[in-house]
């Protein structure tokens, strides 16, 4: 202290240190260092920046964000084509796009979901999740070993309240009460209860419950850590191809046979197991007024290493498993089987070439290549349609009016030169790269087109040979797919909205009865009567608080509770300032509230 020191410390001239400023009376600025106000707040150093940013990264805050980010981190996924599963379309975006194109690239986005950025993204949050599972679930542990919290001294001011009178004594009571609260539903204890002694024989009644909210609070979190996890498995362990199967003709499980495939990272393509299928029938159903399909059915022979045979059917929507392996019925269509004869009459070309469907009438457009010539002779390349049910409405102009083959029909183009199928650049087998190719054309310079129908043959302008359309078998499309992680990612789902469910909705309550000796009646034994009050607490509104409270109030009783809600008897005036504090701590600790003060159920 400075200046007059009188007894009390009341004087005219009382400064204490520190408070002189230029504001006051002939007062000059506090000096600073030891005596003055300025606080040299401590450097953080390596270790406390650390340590912050560990706290901010385990935030919720900050776990939400990072969702967030994830999720809008994978749209360009959905925006550009993917390396691993088009890359004949990345090649295209780059041709077209040569100017961004190359900056994408470089960017990761065409193969997003193994990018540098994604990753990080995704480790990221795994490794917030864990930051904040881990200690919350501590906490959590804890406090499922404690014990419910004592019986408050007054009722008065919680939320939910009731009362009623037993010709019972008054441990009598209370031990009913907890046989009624520890009542289980669905196999757990509906409530952890504790019976006290609170002397000059009164009995009281602790319970509560709401641990589940935390539960599904920390099991919702394990859940999506858990879908992190599993998510990353399949995708390093997956494959899936795709293969077109003609009628008559199948296919064996290994990847040369695939017409395009892809595989997770840690996926070995020589673990596919080696099983063969074969195509045996495909049936197709339209409706016969709208030409709406109906119902596609393939009939397989499944053939697994080790064992027979099988005859199976694959469906829209009904995959059958072979190899560890869904196989669904992707697509179908018509695969008009061809012999392509050279002007030396060699064979040329002789097989089935899928035609795809470009309508709801199966008008389907096909490309034939034939590079195996003889001699100096040019490469041939037909073009065109395949009209399931031909007719010809114009001149010169033909479409199909039903998807069934009543009365198919090709209708191509001819090219010849060079296919351009030595250059070492992969070509799409449904396009003919005629940048090295000539149209053949009649003598008026107009197009020529071919006609043809099943079992006939025709010439081949300038020369080139011969085409024969030999019959018209359907294919199908089947795709398969494996991903060990199907069954975790479902698992875990489910978990985590079981979990949501419960941290929402798990109501937290806590309750307390007292019993009490009260005063004599006629009834009961001795002629004494017990007054039971009861009180209940929930952690924000909770509606079913009060219903609760007199379910359980009238069970105890074996009646409706003669009081709801009126506690005054054993109340205490707003200030009461007798040892009975509400607080449940030591009343002559911090806790003990001060004379006059409003007080307070801290539970």
């Amino acid at each position: 202290m400075s200046g007059d020191t009188t007894p009390g410390g009341v004087g005219t001239g009382y400064r204490p240190d520190g408070l002189d400023d230029p504001f006051t009376d002939g007062g000059e600025p506090a000096p600073t260092g030891r005596s003055g106000l300025d606080a040299q707040l401590p450097a953080l150093g390596a270790v406390g920046w650390l340590r912050w940013a560990w706290r901010q990264l385990t935030s919720m805050r900050v776990a939400l964000l990072l969702l967030v980010l994830l999720a809008v981190a994978a749209v360009p996924g959905t925006m550009f084509p993917q390396r691993p599963q088009d890359p004949a379309a990345v090649a295209e975006y780059l041709t077209e796009h040569a100017s961004t194109g190359p900056w994408l690239d470089r960017l990761g986005f065409f193969d997003v979901y193994a990018s540098v950025w994604f990753s990080a993204i995704y480790l990221l949050l795994f490794v917030s999740l864990v930051g904040c599972i881990v200690p919350r679930a501590r906490v959590h542990a804890a406090a499922l070993r404690g014990r419910p919290p004592r019986t408050p001294r007054r009722f008065g001011r919680f939320p939910a309240q009731g009362a009623g009178t037993s010709p019972d004594a008054p441990q009598a009571v209370a031990e009913r009460a907890a046989a009624v609260l520890r009542r289980r539903r669905f196999g757990v204890p509906a409530f952890r209860v504790d019976v006290h002694d609170e002397g000059a024989g009164t009995w009281s009644v602790s319970a509560e419950r709401g641990y589940l909210r935390e539960t599904g609070n920390l099991l919702f979190h394990l859940a999506l850590l858990g879908l992190l996890v599993a998510m990353a498995t399949g995708q390093m362990l997956h494959y899936r191809g795709q293969a077109i199967v003609v009628q008559g003709t199948g296919f064996a499980n290994v990847q040369a046979s695939y017409d395009t495939f892809e595989r997770g990272a840690a996926f070995d393509p020589a673990d596919l197991v080696p099983f063969t299928m074969r195509l045996d029938d495909f049936e197709a159903r339209f409706d016969p007024q709208t030409l709406q399909s109906r119902d596609f059915t393939a009939h397989v022979t499944v053939t697994e290493p080790g064992g027979e045979p099988e005859q199976r059917t694959v469906k829209v929507n009904h995959p059958t498993v072979a190899g560890d392996a869904k196989v669904y019925l992707q697509g179908n269509g018509y695969a008009p089987e061809l012999t392509v004869r050279d002007a030396a009459g060699e064979v040329a070309f002789s097989g089935a070439v899928p035609f795809l469907p470009q309508d709801d009438v199966y008008t389907s457009r096909g490309v034939v290549k034939v590079p195996d010539v003889s001699g100096d002779q040019p490469q041939v390349g037909l073009v065109g349609y395949l009209l399931p049910t031909a007719v010809e409405p114009a001149e010169g102009l033909w479409r199909s009016i039903d998807p069934q083959p009543v009365d198919p029909l090709l209708v191509l183009s001819v090219w010849s030169g060079n296919l351009g199928l030595d250059t070492g650049v992969p070509q799409n087998v449904y396009r003919l790269d005629e940048s090295r190719m000539e149209q053949a054309v009649d003598a008026a310079g107009d197009a020529v087109t071919l006609y043809v129908r099943p079992g006939e043959t025709v010439e081949l302008p300038d020369g080139l040979g011969t085409l024969t359309f030999e019959s018209l078998p359907r294919f199908v499309a089947l795709d398969l797919r494996h991903d060990p992680s199907l069954a975790w990612v479902l698992t875990f789902a489910l978990l985590a909205v079981g979990g949501l469910m419960a941290s929402l909705f798990a109501p937290r309550r806590r309750l307390w009865v007292r019993a009490a000796p009260g005063g004599t009646t006629d009834e009961g034994p001795g002629g004494a009567t017990t007054v039971v009050t009861a009180a209940g607490l929930a952690r924000g509104d909770d509606l079913g608080l009060q219903p609760e409270l007199d379910h359980v109030l009238a069970e105890v009783l074996g009646a409706r509770p003669a009081v709801s809600g009126d506690t005054t008897e054993h109340d205490t005036t707003e200030h009461d300032t007798t040892e009975h504090d509400t607080n449940v701590h030591d009343t002559t600790g911090p806790g003990t509230t001060r004379p006059g003060a409003p007080q307070e159920d801290r539970t």
